[in-house]
This record gives C-alpha cells, sequence and structure tokens, in this order.
C-alpha cells in the first residue's frame, strides 16, 4: 500500500502571516505640483494659491495621494500643507514622496492595529511574497510589532523560511 502524504506545514503550529491581506483597497496617485510653478522651478505664491483653489479636490475622493515634485524647484513647506488641507476631508491619506514612501506610510499606521493576541506564544512565519507592493518597511514594522509575542519569527515560505527570532525559554 502507498503510504499518506501527511502535510506537516498544516498541521504544525506556525502561523502565516500575509502581510498583502491588510492591503487597504484604493487608488493610489502621484500628484506632481512641477505643473503649478512657474516655469516648472519657481513657486509664485498668488499663482499657485490659484491653481490651488481652482482644482477639482473630489477626483481624489478615498485615494492615497503622494505629494511631489519632480522638478529641483525648492519647495516650501506651507504649500504641501496647503495641499493636504483640501485633501484632508477627501483622500484617506496624504504624504509628501514618491509612491513607495507612500505604501510605507499607509502601513506605518496598518500595523501597530493589528491584534497580536492571536500570536501569542506562536511560531510565525511573516510570508515574503506578494502581489501587491508591500513595502519592505512594511516587513520591518511587523517583526517589531509580533516580537514581543512571538515564540519566534521566521520569514519566507514554510518549506524554507529563515529564522529571525526565537524567544528565550
Amino acid at each position: 500500500m502507498a503510504e499518506e502524504i501527511v502535510n506537516r506545514v498544516a498541521q504544525s503550529k506556525l502561523v502565516v502571516v500575509d502581510l498583502e491581506t491588510f492591503y487597504p483597497e484604493g487608488k493610489r496617485v502621484l500628484f506632481d505640483i512641477k505643473d503649478w510653478l512657474y516655469e516648472g522651478l519657481v513657486l509664485r505664491e498668488k499663482e499657485f494659491r490659484q491653481f490651488v483653489k481652482a482644482h477639482d479636490w473630489t477626483q481624489y475622493q478615498d485615494q492615497f495621494v503622494a505629494l511631489t515634485c519632480s522638478s529641483d524647484a525648492i519647495i516650501p513647506a506651507w504649500a504641501y500643507m496647503l495641499i493636504t488641507v483640501q485633501l484632508s476631508q477627501i483622500a484617506k491619506k496624504t504624504i509628501i514622496g514618491d509612491l513607495n514612501a507612500l505604501e510605507s506610510a499607509i502601513y506605518q499606521c496598518i500595523i501597530p492595529d493589528i491584534d497580536t493576541e492571536t500570536y501569542k506564544g506562536k511560531p510565525i512565519i511573516i510570508k515574503g511574497c506578494s502581489n501587491k507592493p508591500v513595502p519592505d518597511n512594511a516587513y520591518i514594522l511587523l517583526a517589531e510589532h509580533l516580537k514581543p509575542v512571538a515564540s519566534s519569527i521566521m520569514y519566507g515560505e514554510a518549506c524554507s523560511a529563515v529564522p529571525l527570532f526565537k524567544a528565550k525559554k
């Protein structure tokens, strides 16, 4: 008789944490203010304020927005703040930076809210591959968040996990 194949991973106490499952839905937008600058380089306050006032902000409803300037202009902090004031009741989140910085900022808000009770005293594998843009920083934040409660933390897949931490007994 053939021996039954046993999935030891499924029977183990290992808990796989996939950051992709915490990925919030919503469009990510890179908002470049370069076009609102005089010759793409100089911020003229009066003109800039007119652009902000005339812009249709509703198009960013429930979106995640990264504010940037792709030219070498020096942008004062108040300019980004002025835009953020407009987006504050519309967008889900607004940051200064690129789309990777935006994803990182999103996960900085999500990870502290993950209930660690489920993971208390258990060996954890933080799944490494994802189809969604999970930034490297999110893995670090998750490991920090789970370390106080986990019996061990590994990274990767159950068949080839890299050990990161093991609690002292």
